[in-house]
């Protein structure tokens, strides 16, 4: 169940923040904005940068056999609650507060509004766009848009709850 006072709009780094040694999903997450961050600074010091934020990203995508792309864009508050086994294609955008549970591709370029959850084993085959605060049902997949504030479920998805 979703909570609704979470913003769309502005992300809460708080959810990125690294509390513990053993935080795989967050820790592959800093990796990713490391990295970016280095390529844009550029120079020898941004490639060097760059090259050890590739290695730590090999490393902790493995540890959690998972594909999050490091030109991936993604919203601020991303969050990987079980990060095993996602897959998420280099042309999506997943906007801020968003949370991708265990088993979740996203094949194709897909766009992910705010506060969006997509529950475990999930499959978004696109191109499409998920609206604002929708949840995506585990298991489901979705092949086509999804209004904001919807929930779907199902194969293939479709809605079971609007706002």
């Amino acid at each position: 169940m979703q909570e609704k006072d979470i913003s769309a709009t502005e992300p809460d780094w708080s959810r990125e923040k690294i509390e513990r040694f053993w935080e795989p999903g967050k820790k592959m997450i800093r990796a990713v904005r490391r990295y970016q961050a280095a390529q844009a600074r550029g120079g020898v010091l941004g490639k060097i940068a760059s090259k050890y934020w590739v290695l730590n990203h090999l490393f902790w995508s493995t540890i959690c056999q998972s594909e999050l792309h490091l030109n991936t864009e993604f919203g601020g508050g991303l969050r990987l609650t079980h990060p095993t086994g996602i897959i998420i294609h280099p042309d999506s955008k997943i906007g801020p507060n968003c949370m991708i549970f265990h088993q979740v591709t996203l094949a194709g370029p897909v766009t992910l509004g705010g506060h969006v959850d997509v529950g475990a084993g999930a499959k978004l085959i696109g191109p499409l766009s998920v609206g604002d605060h929708a949840v995506i049902g585990a298991n489901a997949v979705v092949t086509k848009d999804v209004p904001a504030g919807a929930t779907v479920a199902g194969i293939p998805a479709r809605v079971i709850s609007e706002g």
